[in-house]
C-alpha cells in the first residue's frame, strides 16, 4: 500500500530548525543540502514502509499511535502516525534530543 505523506507544520518547523543550525552553526550548505536530500528520501521509503514499521518501544508513544522512521544517512528521524492512507509527520528530531519529553 502506498501512503500519502503529509508533513504538519510542526515537522516543517523542526525540519527547517535542523537545517537553520548546520546553516549558522558550520556554515555548511553541502551538508544542509545533504540533510535536506536524506529528508526527502526518507519521506519517498516512509510512502512505501509506512504500514510495515514497528510502533515506538516507549509506552506513551506507542499509545498514541507513534513509529518513527530514521534518515538514511544523517543522525535525523521522523516520528509519524498513520491515520488511513496517511502517514503523518508530527516532528522531527535529532537522536540526541529528548523527543520522549517533547511528545504531549
Amino acid at each position: 500500500m502506498e501512503y500519502k505523506v503529509v508533513i504538519t507544520i510542526d515537522a516543517e518547523n523542526d525540519f527547517n530548525r535542523h537545517i537553520k543550525y548546520i546553516l549558522e552553526k558550520f556554515f555548511n550548505n553541502q551538508a544542509a543540502t545533504s540533510v535536506a536530500n536524506d529528508f526527502e528520501e526518507t519521506k519517498n521509503i516512509l510512502a512505501k514502509a509506512a504500514g510495515s514499521i514497528q510502533y515506538c518501544e516507549n509506552a506513551k508513544l506507542k499509545a498514541l499511535g507513534y513509529k518513527r522512521i530514521n534518515y538514511l544517512y544523517h543522525d535525523y528521524f521522523m516520528l509519524f502516525r498513520i491515520v488511513g492512507n496517511m502517514a503523518i509527520v508530527d516532528n522531527i528530531f535529532h537522536f540526541k534530543e529528548d523527543y520522549e519529553n517533547k511528545i504531549k
